[in-house]
């Protein structure tokens, strides 16, 4: 929820922002690990290569649709960016760590990322489309080749 949030507030804000969050009782949070996972979504937030997804240009939940071949393939995604020349769709994994590898990402992840990508080429003909997954547990920011997406085309 933090990802959703925080990149509304002012990026010196969000450490405070992150704080009160945390802190609510309905968590049941202690100190250790607020701090813990405070720390965790601002890394991910001023990491280099993310940090563009979460900037001012970016938007969070949108929903996409496009007919696909005779299908209807529909979704929502957790951050999009839209540029110029080029559109960045990123969809967050909680609780678990990335891959090592391509090969290790979860197939249906992969399906999904491609779908993502289908729809975002009809929406955004002639853009290039970046397709990420961003593993909360490290985190980690892992892009998706197109190879790898081509394979799970629908």
């Amino acid at each position: 929820r933090l990802l959703e949030l925080l990149p509304e507030e002012a990026p010196a804000m969000r450490a405070a922002a992150a704080r009160r969050f945390l802190a609510r009782p309905a968590h049941g949070l202690d100190a250790e690990a607020q701090a813990e996972i405070a720390a965790e979504v601002l890394g991910v937030l001023t990491d280099a290569d993310a940090a563009p997804l979460f900037g001012p240009l970016s938007q969070a939940e949108v929903p996409l649709a496009a007919v696909i071949g005779k299908h209807v393939v529909s979704g929502q995604v957790d951050r999009l960016l839209v540029e110029k020349m080029r559109v960045s769709v990123v969809d967050f994994k909680s609780g678990r760590a990335a891959p090592g590898m391509d090969s290790a990402i979860p197939e249906a992840y992969l399906a999904q990322m491609a779908d993502y990508r289908a729809v975002l080429t009809v929406i955004f003909p002639g853009r290039e489309i970046r397709s990420a997954l961003l593993f909360t547990d490290g985190p980690a920011l892992v892009w998706l080749s197109n190879a790898v997406l081509d394979a799970h085309a629908p």
